[in-house]
């Protein structure tokens, strides 16, 4: 056999048998999401609560999209959402009906074009932009909620400050003074 066609059978040999091992390591930093609903009864129904990250998305959103691409399957923030977060997506314009803790909440026009959920409109206080993340607190209760693309650089500081519970004694640019992530070593 020719050189070239050995170098050939190499490569492809190469590429054949990488795909499996990128793939497998992909699934193993994809992050589960829960509804909303989901993620109460489980943080009801275990003994180490967690805070809840809400994704607040619509479908026609395309920052969402660049962030569901980008940030969400970054294995830093994946592995850390996962330890200290239920990760929650919520559609701002979903037609169902959520009940959590006994408040029911619906779409009051869900056949009209771009019509935003009261859980939505409640938890992002009326600022309706998308993509916004809201922090929940143990209990379901809003910490804070942030706005706007966020590449994983960007999310690490503010995972880490909302779970650490840095919010409750200082600023976030306090906090950032000494913050030392995965992106900026």
């Amino acid at each position: 056999m020719s050189r070239t066609i050995k170098y050939a059978i190499l490569v492809l040999m190469i590429v054949l048998f990488s795909k499996p091992v990128l793939s497998q390591e992909k699934e193993k930093t994809k992050m589960k999401w829960y509804s909303i609903e989901e993620a109460v009864e489980l943080n009801n129904h275990t003994r180490k609560k967690k805070k809840f990250f809400v994704d607040v998305f619509t479908d026609w959103c395309g920052w969402c999209k660049k962030m569901d691409a980008n940030t969400f399957t970054d294995p830093v923030i994946a592995a850390y959402m996962t330890e200290h977060f239920w990760p929650v997506k919520l559609d701002a314009e979903t037609k169902d009906t959520i009940t959590i803790n006994g408040q029911v909440y619906i779409n009051p026009r869900p056949d009209a074009r771009r019509s935003s959920h009261q859980l939505a409109i409640a938890i992002l206080n009326r600022r309706m932009s998308y993509p916004s993340f809201a922090f929940l607190d143990e209990n379901v209760k809003l910490i804070t909620v942030l706005p706007g693309y966020n590449p994983p650089e960007k999310l690490e500081p503010v995972l880490h400050f909302i779970a650490e519970e840095a919010y409750k004694e200082e600023s976030f640019q306090d906090f950032l003074q000494t913050f030392q992530g995965s992106f900026n070593k």
